[in-house]
């Protein structure tokens, strides 16, 4: 997951937030569709910047405002995607838009998440080509996580879920990627009061250096300072304002640049990993 990042799946948020209602889409007061587009489009800039290259979904007047965080609706693996099925009933439409994106693009389908199964990309981390650890909470269940199984045992990838906490209710969002970002195959980032303990332990097991993000700053953002995106080992980008858990990355060797994201990222709870699906990584 912290692989160089060769391609990348991204949607622009002046098409899909330009009408967005915060009181609908569960976002913050900070949100304005227009400092949201501006600052996306300053993230598109940093991510072309890296070398990959950007594939963009749909700019169709849809609606569908939370359609800019193109990582949840589906999942990459080396036999082909997997199209998920969204747990946030105004997303559920999503998957649909990555399924058409991947046949345009030549990306083989492995198979899809049916109901009543529920899978966000968001609560997916792989922690090596062999092991995927899945959280189990208000947005992925049970159903979901074995049907995962079902369709990577067979390539054999052992799938592992993880229960999450219930943290601020039912209608905000805690991913398992709330609480850890990968930065190299060896190295994460982690709020580690909110990580599972198994998981915990299994990532201690596997020899991954934890970095631990300051936890004032994790409080204060949300989760969104602990949400960054590795374009390669040791190289990410985060959401600016967070000086403290940037520091414990560079001090673990990681190079950082961040973006100004108060309306796009604080405001809607999703950060640089979440704007991003990437679909080829080396």
């Amino acid at each position: 997951m912290a692989g160089s990042l060769q391609r990348v799946l991204m949607r622009s948020a002046a098409s899909a937030m330009h009408r967005a209602k915060p009181s609908e889409w569960h976002y913050g007061p900070g949100f304005d569709p227009h400092k949201a587009a501006a600052q996306h489009e300053v993230l598109t800039t940093l991510v072309a910047g890296s070398g990959a290259e950007i594939e963009w979904l749909s700019d169709a007047d849809d609606g569908l405002a939370d359609s800019v965080f193109t990582h949840d609706p589906s999942l990459m693996t080396d036999h082909g995607a997997i199209i998920l099925a969204m747990g946030k009933a105004l997303r559920r439409t999503e998957p649909g838009l990555h399924e058409a994106a991947y046949k345009r693009m030549g990306v083989p389908i492995l198979g899809r998440i049916e109901h009543p199964g529920q899978v966000e990309g968001g609560d997916c981390v792989w922690v090596d080509a062999n092991t995927l650890a899945v959280g189990r909470g208000v947005r992925t269940n049970e159903d979901g996580i074995q049907q995962l199984s079902n369709l990577l045992g067979p390539k054999g990838i052992k799938v592992l879920g993880y229960d999450l906490p219930l943290w601020h209710g039912e209608e905000a969002c805690l991913h398992l990627m709330s609480v850890i970002s990968p930065l190299a195959d060896d190295l994460a980032l982690v709020y580690a009061p909110l990580l599972p303990a198994a998981f915990y332990q299994l990532l201690r097991a596997r020899g991954i250096k934890l970095v631990e993000g300051d936890a004032e700053e994790f409080f204060a953002s949300n989760g969104l300072s602990l949400n960054v995106l590795p374009t390669a080992p040791r190289q990410v980008i985060a959401v600016a304002g967070f000086a403290k858990t940037a520091a414990a990355m560079e001090a673990a060797g990681c190079t950082v640049v961040t973006f100004e994201a108060d309306a796009l990222c604080i405001a809607c709870e999703g950060g640089p990993t979440c704007l991003t699906r990437p679909v080829l990584r080396q």
